[in-house]
């Protein structure tokens, strides 16, 4: 099989690695070709994942590339999702055809605010096959060979294929049927790991914590059903897994994000500070667009958007929510 990735950052740069292990002929699209020409001339990826080898057999190419996507059968696209307009259009004029859509992005296209499938097929048309992938996957433990596993949802037929391309040893996929479930947790749980990492911020503790991961898988459920998704779905890899992780994990960028903001750095310049990015904070107001859409109340969510946007003290959203009227829980 030959395979793209577009997108050389740490999961990008991870995933075109399993592929091509796997015995895939595969790209791996950078942003620019000064990036591609460091990873081959050094066999790294310069500033991501330090000391990870790139495989050799991972041709590294550029955006501007126009043989970029050459008989590939299977891209998998790993942009942040505050770039979905220019990566979709950028697919759209170079596709080849034939070929399959892997979206490994996490959050919803900032322009709609709607889920990631719904702007690729806009842009490529419903015959183009599309799978999501989500879970717990941190890109630095997989890039070490540390075992996780993964849900991917879509065409069933394309699932298949992914499974096939990308499990093993220490990757176990699951295949499901919820696209929107999948693509759902993926961008919600960005959103309260934000808040966690805001508890973190302020100095709370571990019951702080599991409370706002309880009641965040609560409203990302919630929101999910309004929309069609499977409530089992939020309680699997692609929600609590990826969930539980990004609120704890010391690699959780989301949370990383969180903390820094409550410590005082504004958000619009958080990224700068962690040099990767954040996305819940790209996320948090489109979640809310979503959830208005089917009259869904995501109190979590509503207060780290207003202290990602609107400058609303930390301890003032924290103790927004503390104050809500009493309720039985879900």
């Amino acid at each position: 099989m030959r395979a793209a990735v577009v997108g050389a950052g740490s999961w990008g740069t991870v995933v075109a690695g399993m592929l091509a292990r796997a015995g895939a002929r595969t790209a791996l699209v950078c942003r620019t070709e000064a990036q591609a020409e460091a990873i081959r001339e050094r066999g790294v990826n310069p500033g991501v994942l330090r000391g990870v080898r790139v495989p050799a057999s991972v041709a590294p190419t550029h955006l501007g590339d126009p043989d970029a996507l050459r008989d590939a059968e299977l891209i998998a696209m790993a942009v942040p999702s505050r770039a979905t307009g220019e990566a979709v259009a950028w697919l759209a004029g170079r596709i080849p055809a034939g070929a399959a859509v892997l979206c490994l992005t996490k959050g919803l296209d900032p322009a709609s605010g709607r889920r990631l499938s719904q702007a690729y097929r806009d842009a490529l048309g419903p015959e183009v096959p599309f799978a999501a992938l989500s879970g717990p996957n941190h890109a630095e433990e997989i890039a070490l060979g540390q075992p996780t596993a993964a849900v991917v949802a879509g065409d069933a037929a394309l699932v298949v294929r992914v499974q096939d391309a990308l499990a093993g040893p220490r990757f176990r996929l699951y295949p499901s049927t919820d696209l929107v479930g999948v693509e759902l947790c993926a961008a919600a749980k960005n959103v309260i790991a934000l808040a966690a990492g805001m508890s973190d911020g302020v100095g709370f503790g571990d019951n702080c914590k599991a409370t706002l991961i309880t009641r965040g898988l609560a409203e990302m459920t919630r929101l999910g059903e309004a929309y069609g998704a499977r409530a089992a779905t939020f309680r699997g890899l692609a929600g609590m897994g990826d969930l539980v992780a990004t609120c704890t994990s010391r690699h959780s960028r989301n949370r990383a994000a969180g903390a820094l903001i409550a410590r005082g750095t504004p958000a619009d310049r958080v990224e700068g500070e962690l040099g990767q990015v954040a996305e819940g904070i790209w996320t948090a107001r489109n979640l809310l667009g979503l959830a208005a859409g089917a009259a869904v109340e995501l109190p979590i969510s509503a207060e780290v958007a207003a202290a990602t946007h609107d400058g609303k003290p930390v301890l003032a959203c924290l103790e927004a929510l503390m104050a809500r009227a009493p309720a039985a829980e879900e």
